[in-house]
Formats: C-alpha cells, sequence, structure tokens
C-alpha cells in the first residue's frame, strides 16, 4: 500500500510539474532550486545530447522532495519513451547506477541517496538510455552548482 501511494504521489508530481511553467526555469548547464507549497526540486538539462534521433522531447534531470518528504528522489526524463526492457546507466566519474524505467522517465530502485553523493563529489554526468524504438542516447549533464542547489533543496525544502 504504501509503494503504491509513493507511486501515485510522483506521478502527481510529474503531472504537476509538466503543467507548470516553473519547469521552464531549468536551464542547460545550471542546477536550478524550485520550492512550491507541496514541492520542490532541482533540475538541470543536459550540455550534450547525443544519438541518431530525429525528434526528441524535453530533456532533463531531477531530484525532488514531496510533501516535505526527507528522502529526495532521483529522476530522469529522456524526451522520448524508453524501452521498459532496458535498464538506465548513469556514470558520475568513476561511478556506475543502473535505473529502471517506466514511459519516458527512469527512477533508481533505492539508490537515490548514493546518487547524489557521487553527483555532490562528481564533475560530470552521463546518462545512457535506449528507446522504444532502440535508439542509443547519450546525454552529459556538469555537475557544476549540483552541490549548492542540492543545499538548498535540503535546507528549504
Amino acid at each position: 500500500m504504501h509503494i503504491r501511494l509513493n507511486i501515485l504521489l510522483k506521478f502527481i508530481f510529474l503531472v504537476t510539474l509538466f503543467f507548470s511553467s516553473k519547469l521552464l526555469s531549468i536551464e542547460v548547464g545550471k542546477w536550478t532550486f524550485v520550492n512550491d507549497e507541496n514541492w520542490c526540486y532541482i533540475g538541470s538539462i543536459p550540455s550534450k545530447e547525443e544519438g541518431d534521433y530525429t525528434q526528441r522531447g524535453d530533456t532533463y534531470f531531477l531530484v525532488y522532495r514531496i510533501n516535505k518528504d526527507p528522502e529526495p528522489t532521483v529522476q530522469i526524463n529522456a524526451g522520448y519513451n524508453y524501452n521498459e526492457e532496458k535498464e538506465v546507466e548513469i556514470t558520475i566519474d568513476q561511478s556506475n547506477f543502473i535505473l529502471f524505467t517506466q514511459g519516458d522517465s527512469a527512477w533508481s530502485n533505492k539508490q537515490d541517496k548514493d546518487i547524489i553523493y557521487a553527483m555532490k563529489k562528481g564533475k560530470n554526468m552521463i546518462v545512457k538510455g535506449i528507446s522504444s524504438r532502440g535508439t542509443l542516447t547519450t546525454d552529459t549533464y556538469t555537475l557544476m552548482g549540483f552541490t549548492a542547489a542540492y543545499n538548498k533543496l535540503d535546507k528549504e525544502c
């Protein structure tokens, strides 16, 4: 029951975020903090997007909290639907993490704290995913400014 409620809250967050103009405040190569009444997040757009695709939607990486939940959640939005039989790989300097996919998003399986720790210590992050059509994409994010943005999320949310 708790897991279903958590998934439902995340879904509501994503729908709200999708229709919110605050998403537009996320910038390429910067980590932006956004605080709303029931949720807050930090997010960034990749500084480099690679792949053999003709069309792709919004691509971004988020760390968020819902309703003052002390546990942050890591999420990736690919800008396309993932192949749900494949995993998404994050590489932060020398550390690797595997995320599961659903639709156009990817989440960790209880590794959020480890990913955030690596992000705070790292310089760059590479995200590799495979679309439902079989296209490999590689997105590169800078982690410069992540720690300051995360500390703000931790303190103000």
